[in-house]
């Protein structure tokens, strides 16, 4: 399915008493390529579980996009020399053929600078100042005397107050993860000229969060028990409403964004937000697929949403986009399942366009290695309850021992067995004998395919990929100890005919559960069969591919990579950077270490006795912030595994218990 916008006869619309799911990915600014990192975190996530869906035969729709608005794009296209809309259009391009190589089957892949996101922003908007949830406060804000305007926060850089990186952002410090305010930051300048910028008032609108934080609360406690959210969502989530929600200001003194209602005097140089705003691109987006947007959208009994991003744009779907919705005191469809990752690492390091560390979507391409493995080994290194690493290494051994000697293997043996002169592509007669261990093997099976089920019910994108492995893993075994050869062939005829049937219809099966994960590999499966794919249940009947049924010729679905490739890729797409930019962030966190353990020492020496940090419900007190950015900095078990140090289904569950309702 293209990426981009494809025109559908009829679009898909939910209906009453069907399950119906709306699937979303976070959707990614337009300031640059998509790297792996960014592809496993949202979007190849989301098409994963779409696929799955809808070979469950539920109603799917998977709305995508690009978040448009906002200052990332104007500081990008004073770098790029070309005006925001110019830039939007060249990236929201690239995105679009990076997904479509990629195979991410979106029902639309839109955008937010439309009419339509312009519209329904400014109707929750004034619903929501109708409802009295909206103020006017004057703000200070920093000011550039060179070209005469405010600075939003990413037209502002200085050093971090946390951790001392001398370009940090003004909304986030890109080292520790800090979350800012312009103001916080020491010696800020600014982005355009370099100048030393001044503090001048200005008035804004706010978002009074903590008039809503008591519904907020109560969404919180049933959504993410009932849809069983992802650990760090839950924990970020319920740190933020912990501390308590404050006022957040929903306007901003740039040109780039969607307008301030008209009805607002002296807003007519503002624009609202993109922190407000850009969830609502789904809706908008959505709105753009379809004009019956609204049964998606205002459906909550009859739809359930689930969201894809990575951890840190949990509080914009959980906290703010909730907020707004709950807000306006219309029905709204609102959050079921919230599917989270961690960060994907680059070779020990993170991903850098700006430095050339990192496979980014356009050089996967570049590599000509299918985009099906590239798909394969994001899933299996999916960082789903801990950060991972995605090495080259590992991407090659992958591809040579768990698709070719594996998965590979077992359907070229079925099919070229078949294929061979015993049957001329011709399914025998396969029903005339049976033995017990028989049985036993479709009861193994069954087994595993309920397992793979309720993995994918419940988003365990990863261990449902493994348990697909074990399904091609146990057909492998049943070929060996049936002795699938020539001799069995011609001592035991129906035998060897008995064993060829179970393991065609298991190739079948497996076509239809490797679809979510390698579409186009299970599409060969299909064609090589000459079959149709199997809608996904839970039970294996094993009587799909019928005696006399004629298969096609059996084509070799991986190919080996040679090993040296890793050195020579290593070298293409900067391993050496990325250690080089380990080793600064190391220093620099050692150098916080430092300055914390001198400043405890100080504090030490003018105290007299013992004294203890201050804890709330047992745990030192933390900001929403530093919790949101903690797992970052956290040791993991192994590239692969995935595993933190602690079981965060165990904190998320103690997060959950442990926050007060106010």
């Amino acid at each position: 399915m293209a990426a981009i916008n494809p025109q559908k006869e009829a679009s898909v619309l939910p209906e009453p008493g069907k399950r119906n799911i709306l699937i979303t990915s976070a959707l990614p600014y337009v300031n640059n390529v998509p790297h792996l990192g960014n592809i496993i975190g949202s979007v190849l996530s989301a098409d994963v579980f779409a696929r799955y869906s809808r070979g469950r035969g539920f109603n799917t729709v998977y709305i995508g996009g690009t978040d448009e608005y906002g200052t990332t794009t104007e500081a990008r296209a004073l770098v790029e020399k070309c005006t925001p809309q110019e830039l939007c259009d060249k990236y929201h391009a690239i995105h679009a053929q990076v997904y479509e190589w990629f195979n991410i089957s979106f029902d639309i892949f839109g955008r937010t600078t439309t009419q339509l996101q312009t519209d329904i922003t400014q109707d929750i908007f004034l619903k929501l100042q109708e409802n009295g949830f909206l103020e006017e406060r004057m703000t200070t804000q920093l000011y550039c005397d060179q070209h005469h305007s405010f600075l939003a926060d990413r037209f502002v850089e200085g050093e971090c107050p946390d951790c001392g990186y001398v370009d940090a952002r003004g909304d986030q410090c890109d080292l520790c993860g800090k979350l800012l305010e312009p103001l916080e930051l020491v010696r800020p300048r600014c982005k355009i000229d370099g100048s030393t910028p001044v503090t001048k008032d200005t008035k804004h609108i706010f978002l009074e969060l903590d008039k809503l934080q008591p519904q907020v609360e109560a969404f919180f406690r049933e959504s993410a028990s009932k849809g069983a959210w992802s650990s760090n969502g839950i924990s970020i989530t319920a740190a933020w409403l912990k501390e308590g929600l404050q006022p957040r200001s929903i306007t901003r003194d740039v040109k780039w964004g969607t307008p301030v209602p008209s009805s607002l005097e002296g807003y007519e140089d503002k624009v609202i937000y993109s922190w407000f705003d850009a969830c609502i691109g789904y809706v908008s987006i959505t709105a753009n697929y379809t004009d019956q947007w609204e049964k998606w959208w205002r459906s909550p009994d009859d739809v359930q949403l689930y969201q894809f991003m990575g951890k840190d744009n949990v509080v914009y779907h959980t906290i703010i986009f909730p907020a707004s919705k709950i807000g306006t005191r219309d029905a709204w469809t609102k959050l079921h399942h919230l599917s989270t990752t961690d960060y994907l690492t680059y070779e020990g390091g993170k991903f850098s366009k700006s430095r050339g560390v990192g496979v980014f979507g356009d050089s996967a391409k570049e590599t000509e290695v299918p985009s099906d493995i590239w798909r394969f080994y994001l899933l299996y290194c999916r960082p789903e309850t801990g950060d991972s690493e995605f090495t080259l290494d590992g991407f090659i051994s992958a591809n040579n021992n768990l698709l070719l000697k594996n998965l590979g293997n077992f359907v070229s043996r079925v099919l070229k067995f078949v294929n061979s002169r015993h049957y001329n592509s011709v399914v025998p007669n396969w029903a005339e004998y049976h033995e017990p261990s028989f049985d036993t093997f479709k009861q193994d099976i069954n087994q595993l395919l309920a397992q793979y089920v309720q993995e994918l019910d419940s988003v365990k994108l990863r261990a449902g990929l493994l348990t697909v492995l074990q399904i091609s893993q146990r057909g492998n075994g049943f070929l060996q100890s049936s002795k699938l050869d020539n001799s069995l062939y011609e001592n035991e005829p129906s035998k060897c005919a008995a064993v060829i049937g179970l393991a065609l219809n298991l190739v079948h099966l497996l076509a239809s559960l490797t679809a979510p994960y390698m579409p186009t590999t299970a599409a060969s499966i299909s064609t090589q069969l000459r079959v149709e794919s199997l809608p996904i249940s839970g039970q294996w009947t094993a009587d799909t591919i019928r005696p006399g049924h004629e298969i096609g010729q059996s084509q070799h679905l991986f190919s080996r990579i040679k090993p040296e490739k890793a050195q020579e890729w290593r070298e293409k797409y900067g391993s050496e950077e990325a250690k080089k930019l380990k080793e600064e962030e190391a220093a620099l966190k050692a150098k916080k270490t430092s300055k914390k353990k001198k400043g405890g020492a100080k504090k030490a020496e003018t105290s007299s006795g013992t004294q203890t940090a201050p804890v709330k419900d047992g745990a030192a007190e933390v900001s929403p912030a530093e919790t949101a950015n903690s797992a970052e900095l956290a040791s993991t078990d192994g590239a692969l595994t995935g595993a933190a140090t602690e079981n965060p289904l165990d904190s998320a569950q103690s997060a959950l218990g442990a926050l007060e309702l106010k």
